[in-house]
């Protein structure tokens, strides 16, 4: 499958935690880095994700905000 979006992370699912409409998947990219993202629990048994199978994170934004503290 080929993707428009540029950045393409590929990692190992580490964690999945389903909400009632939706669950937070956690990847893991590489030294300990970690991005969740949001999705439907039809995507999640659609794309039969499970914790420790290879996933890409994709990611494709118009802006990304930085904030400190």
């Amino acid at each position: 499958m080929k993707l428009s979006a540029r950045n393409q992370i590929k990692g190992t699912v580490v964690k999945i935690a389903k909400g009632a409409t939706t669950s937070h998947v956690s990847i893991e990219i590489g030294g300990g880095v970690v991005l969740m993202a949001s999705i439907t629990n039809e995507a999640v048994a659609d794309l039969a994700l499970k914790e420790g199978a290879p996933a890409y994170a994709v990611i494709k934004a118009s802006d990304v905000m930085v904030g400190v503290g």
